[in-house]
């Protein structure tokens, strides 16, 4: 919580196996409630390396493309009650 808001970071990923840990690593996790991470149908172990991470991860059926990842993504954290939301990108 920051200032007694919830604050969510969303990370729109397709293909980012090799650098989703590097990039998870560097997130302050002081301030951040929940991290979310929808994979856009990857070819990779993005899923695999996000769920590993213990990160809330959805995974798409069909590959949506970028903006339909962004709205994933947004779509989670506002159902997760997040008042703040960060996108970063693995």
């Amino acid at each position: 919580m920051l200032n007694g808001k919830k604050v969510a970071v969303i990370m729109p990923a397709y293909n980012a196996e090799k650098t989703l840990e590097k990039t998870y690593n560097e997130i302050y996790k002081e301030i951040v409630d929940e991290i979310i991470l929808t994979d856009d149908k990857s070819t990779d172990n993005t899923k695999d390396l996000s769920k590993d991470l213990n990160i809330t991860t959805i995974v798409h059926k069909e590959n949506k493309g970028y903006g339909g990842n962004q709205k994933s993504c947004y779509t989670a954290a506002l159902k997760s009650g997040a008042d703040i939301v960060i996108m970063l990108h693995p």
